[in-house]
């Protein structure tokens, strides 16, 4: 029993969480159509009051949208986080990317020059200007809301197919080299392994860890290329020019402590605008080039294939001991 416990241990630090059985069941207890139906119902309920009480507030109706709209997504990502254990993925995929950036580099280094390029040409187009630097601050979040969405919907169709791939791979001899290291290394010769197919959770838990994953390089890449958006446009484009691509007055963005930065509002939500959209580029890129499908999942196949093994050995002696009890 002690042995399993530290494969459980081991589960949950490699943000595994749906790979132990009991969190498994209590994940699927919060996600009876019961429950879901019921918060939706509350946190919607929530966001349409904080929504109107903005709204009333300040006197605007977009800000009243953009408020209830951040309150449902924020208490979405609480429940997510906290009672579905997704927090504990997140956690590892943050800690995975900046403990390999050494080799996020290379892979960024294959999309970023078509990126720029394109980006690049769309950042100094004045229907561009006109569009991202007059849509209201509300319209701005909701559109890179939206690339986001678009971006995780993509990344959700096609990565099922690679951890069915790293599935096909554990086979015979490689179950106890990939368990070597591990803490269920000792009990591969305890247990009369069958490897199948996961579960369902934990066929979803490997799913979320590479969705998150990617996500982190996608933030990574959009905040970068947000600077640069700012520090360009800042040497590049005069105010003069500003005005009259958008035909308005350029207005200063100011901060929260009623002081002025020196950045103005238009190139602020233009920058925003482009990083969300290369965000979604680089997201689409990831996932129909195969070259750099390739690269990314070496460097994450053997922890995924580890992942299978260990759950396979974890799901034998866990077997064997219900038996033994019954």
């Amino acid at each position: 029993m002690t042995d399993v416990r530290a494969v459980e241990r081991w589960f949950d630090d490699h943000g595994l969480p749906y790979f132990v059985v009991d969190q498994a069941e209590t994940v699927e207890g919060w996600l009876s159509s019961r429950r879901i139906v019921a918060l939706l119902v509350l946190l919607v309920g929530l966001g349409v009051g904080a929504g109107l009480t903005v709204g009333r507030t300040i006197g605007d109706a977009s800000d009243g949208v953009l408020a209830g709209t951040v309150i449902f997504v924020v208490l979405l990502a609480l429940y997510a986080g906290r009672l579905l254990r997704m927090g504990t993925m997140v956690r590892w995929a943050v800690r995975r990317t900046f403990g390999s950036l050494g080799l996020l580099l290379p892979l960024l280094s294959r999309a970023l020059p078509l990126l720029l390029l394109a980006v690049t040409f769309l950042f100094i187009n004045a229907e561009v200007w006109q569009v991202a630097a007059l849509m209201s601050r509300t319209v701005l979040w909701l559109s890179a809301g939206a690339f986001a969405l678009v971006a995780a919907a993509f990344l959700l169709v096609r990565l099922p197919e690679e951890v069915a791939a790293v599935e096909r791979e554990v086979v015979g001899d490689r179950l106890a080299d990939c368990c070597s290291g591990t803490p269920a290394a000792d009990l591969v010769d305890a247990a009369d392994v069958r490897v199948g197919g996961l579960p369902r959770f934990a066929g979803t838990n490997l799913v979320l860890v590479l969705l998150f994953s990617q996500a982190v390089q996608v933030l990574l890449l959009t905040a970068g290329l947000f600077a640069f958006f700012v520090v360009f446009g800042s040497l590049t484009i005069p105010p003069e020019t500003i005005e009259s691509w958008t035909g308005h007055p350029v207005t200063e963005l100011p901060s929260r402590l009623g002081r002025h930065l020196p950045l103005t509002n238009d190139l602020f939500q233009v920058a925003v605008f482009l990083a969300a959209f290369s965000g979604l580029y680089f997201t689409v890129y990831a996932v129909t080039d195969e070259t750099y499908r390739r690269q990314f999942f070496t460097g994450v196949s053997s922890q995924l294939e580890r992942a299978v093994a260990v759950h396979a050995v974890y799901r034998a002696v866990r077997e064997t001991e219900t038996e033994q009890s019954t």
